[in-house]
């Protein structure tokens, strides 16, 4: 009974110490909403930050955009000054059916043009070098000046280099065979032939092989052959027909008088 009594007064003291540690600690109300009212001013305090920015860069990108706009006038102004209006001929963007001039007028009035750059001095081309550089005219030493010191190594053999540097030529397959290869061969082949041979002329036998006639089975048959293209494929017969020569076929439209002088005054084709 008193283990019980121990467990449930510990339990008690658990419960109650874990409230305070939590409301004082954990979720502090009083805390927490200092807390919130301190972000809510500082998200204000941004966007306003944000705002202002995003004024100060779209004024930027307005006045970069005027600057280039300008710009883009003046050049097109200097290019197209010839456009300008005079005292007896109006220009393009001056017309006289206007009150008053085109705005494009008065920016080519103003317009400044450029003066023109200086061209550099050409070059004389009767000397190859620079006339500045004066070691040219220096005497030049006729024996080079001993090397101190000695060259540090290891050096290859000097027989091993020098057959390096003039190795001899090294053809490919392709280049070293030769063109009319196979020509000649043929040739020779042909000469072999010849020389193997024992006669010129080859051996024909004297009796000649005879071959039965197999006649045809569309002509032999016991049936008879189709007459197609034999009996009524080339030929007309006109008594035969449907309608004969006297009969024809009642016409809607009249007839047409020259084809009625078909078989009359005109040959059959």
């Amino acid at each position: 009974m008193k283990m019980k009594h121990y467990h449930r007064m510990a339990t008690t003291i658990q419960k109650t110490w874990r409230g305070f540690y939590t409301r004082k600690y954990v979720s502090n109300y009083y805390s927490r909403k200092r807390y919130l009212e301190g972000l809510k001013i500082k998200n204000e305090i941004m966007l306003n930050e944000l705002e202002e920015y995003a004024e100060q860069q779209e004024q930027m990108t307005e006045i970069k955009k005027d600057i280039d706009q300008k710009k883009k006038l003046d050049t097109f102004s200097r290019k197209n000054h010839y456009l300008l209006s005079t005292v007896v001929q109006p220009g393009v963007f001056n017309s006289p059916y206007k009150p008053y001039p085109d705005e494009m007028e008065f920016h080519l009035r103003n317009a400044k043009m450029d003066s023109p750059s200086p061209h550099p001095p050409k070059k004389s081309k009767d000397k190859i070098f620079d006339p500045s550089w004066r070691r040219y005219d220096l005497p030049k030493p006729e024996v080079l000046p001993p090397v101190n010191g000695k060259p540090q190594g290891p050096f290859r053999d000097p027989r091993e280099v020098q057959q390096q540097r003039y190795k001899p030529f090294q053809p490919t397959l392709r280049v070293e065979s030769n063109y009319y290869s196979l020509d000649e061969a043929r040739e020779k082949m042909k000469q072999e032939e010849w020389v193997n041979r024992l006669i010129d002329i080859k051996f024909q036998p004297s009796k000649r092989k005879t071959y039965a006639y197999e006649p045809l089975l569309h002509s032999t048959s016991s049936f008879g052959h189709l007459p197609y293209g034999t009996s009524y494929f080339r030929h007309e017969y006109p008594d035969k027909w449907l309608f004969g020569s006297s009969e024809k076929f009642r016409t809607v439209v009249p007839p047409i008088p020259v084809f009625e002088k078909l078989n009359d005054t005109y040959t059959e084709g």
